[in-house]
């Protein structure tokens, strides 16, 4: 199964028309790192998980990670087998034909794009935030507030993401080694200063082994809400494969930068979460963790307590690492489009590769249009449309995620059994991250039916995050069939089967 194919014709750049060569193993981290967005996925999803699992956020935090790392090995033995910037979209076809193929590369996209919205919306808040720190004009942090200001504000953020990722891969590397490096030192230096002053805060609580005691949560379904809204603060690690085809030795760098990254931010996440808690506690009132003021951005909440002037560099941390991952976040679906374009699932524009800078540019620019047309419907109907968005984004990464591990075993099933090593790595590892991860799934699917589970917000009864979460996959089965009718080359397995060569050395 492991075999090594030919290149196309030119040295430099595959048959997509990426640039191949020009990222290593840190540029590649980094910008997983920047995709994943610590500062801005931990002020946003604390809150939540706190709210459904108490004291025992730092066990939900690992039991969410070992889905993830087994997710990752099964993408690290794909990649070296087929390295191809449609990932999941790819890999999925290949397993399981293009029907299932298109569907799993559906997932991938609409998970990109709600991210998207979330972070441009966490983006415009800390923007205003910031400006009324700066200038001590308290009133600009309610701009964010104001409904057609703030979608006007994501407008922008969003346009300046997409000229950065159109501008090519070495302007995004150079942005993402300065903003990544900001956040994680002000991340750092947060969690030592609450650890420090913990008992000075009145609220605080001692450290405690029992927080990883999984038994101590109330029941199964708060389990696997705070394991769903825990996968999201790990999502993102998986661009790092969409840039195989870039990558200096794309069939080993890229798998490896994915599984560093996810270790990487199991452990800032476990001494954020630890510091939070024996700072702030999960009361309910003042600057608890399960007060319902603060559960939308905990730092926001908690960045003056514990850093006091300081506390500007929270917001402006927050700040830097949703707008840099808002910026890399695009490479993901704008290559995943590139991809399935280029194969014959969508149209063929979506496989434009700009002559000059290399990037896929329709791609590119639809991605943009698309998630901020997202995040201007949402905000006009949820009541709060970065929980909700949160919560329908982890059922759609259950849905990809473990789409991907059983394509792995099925893909590979006729090795499994040739070795120790191949029936972990490629059978029993993926098939029991596929497993824990669609579990998740439904079980989310299944409670976010009622509009309690979330903002509030119902459509014709039905919960937000259902209407959103399903909803997305249902349509993408919809445009799957007008697809096949219009482009029914793919549909019948002629442009991507499972012998189709690899792009990369």
């Amino acid at each position: 199964m492991e075999q090594h194919h030919p290149r196309s014709a030119h040295q430099d750049v595959d048959a997509k028309g990426l640039k191949s060569g020009q990222l290593g193993l840190l540029a590649i981290v980094v910008i997983g790192l920047s995709t994943i967005a610590p500062a801005y996925t931990l002020t946003g999803a604390l809150g939540p998980t706190v709210q459904e699992v108490g004291a025992q956020l730092p066990i939900i935090f690992v039991i969410g990670f070992i889905p993830m790392i087994l997710v990752a090995l099964a993408y690290r033995e794909l990649n070296t087998d087929s390295p191809d910037s449609g990932t999941t979209f790819t890999w999925s076809t290949k397993a399981f034909g293009p029907w299932i193929g298109f569907m799993g590369g559906w997932g991938l996209l609409a998970a990109n794009i709600i991210v998207l919205s979330n972070l441009a919306g966490v983006a415009v808040d800390f923007f205003y935030l910031f400006l009324a720190q700066v200038t001590g004009v308290a009133g600009l942090a309610d701009l964010a507030s104001n409904q057609w200001v703030n979608v006007a504000t994501c407008l922008v953020f969003v346009v300046a993401a997409v000229w950065i990722s159109y501008r090519g891969l070495e302007t995004a590397k150079n942005v993402q080694y300065v903003l990544v490096g900001f956040q994680l030192l002000v991340l750092g230096l947060f969690a030592v200063m609450a650890i420090v002053n913990w008992e000075n805060s009145g609220q605080g609580m001692a450290f405690s082994w029992d927080w990883f005691d999984i038994t101590k949560v109330d029941s199964f379904s708060a389990i696997t809400a705070g394991i769903s809204l825990s996968i999201f603060v790990y999502w993102g690690w998986d661009v790092c494969l969409t840039l195989n085809e870039e990558a200096k030795d794309g069939r080993k760098t890229a798998g490896k930068a994915g599984t560093i990254t996810a270790l990487s931010v199991l452990a800032i996440y476990l001494l954020v979460a630890i510091a939070c808690i024996m700072f702030a506690g999960i009361g309910e009132q003042g600057f608890g963790l399960r007060n319902p003021e603060n559960s939308g951005n905990i730092f926001t909440a908690l960045a003056s307590p514990i850093m006091g002037p300081l506390a500007i560099l929270m917001s402006l941390a927050v700040l830097s690492s949703s707008a840099a991952s808002l910026q890399s976040t695009f490479m993901s679906p704008a290559r995943g489009l590139l991809a399935m374009g280029h194969y014959g699932a969508l149209p063929k524009s979506m496989a434009k590769v700009d002559p000059v800078h290399f990037t896929p540019a329709n791609a590119t620019v639809a991605a943009g249009v698309i998630s901020w047309g997202f995040y201007a419907v949402m905000h006009i109907v949820s009541q709060n449309v970065l929980n909700d968005t949160i919560l329908a984004l982890g059922l759609m990464i259950c849905f990809y995620y473990g789409l991907t591990a059983f394509a792995c075993v099925w893909y590979f099933r006729k090795t499994l059994l040739t070795s120790p090593r191949n029936f972990l790595l490629r059978g029993l590892a993926p098939v029991v991250g596929g497993i824990m991860l669609f579990v998740v799934m439904i079980q989310t699917a299944v409670d976010s039916w009622d509009p309690a589970f979330g903002s509030g917000t119902a459509v014709f009864g039905v919960g937000l995050v259902f209407v959103v979460g399903v909803g997305i996959l249902l349509l993408g089965v919809v445009v799957m069939f007008v697809m096949a009718r219009k482009r029914p080359e793919f549909f019948r397995g002629e442009t991507l089967k499972m012998d189709t060569p690899a792009l990369v050395d």
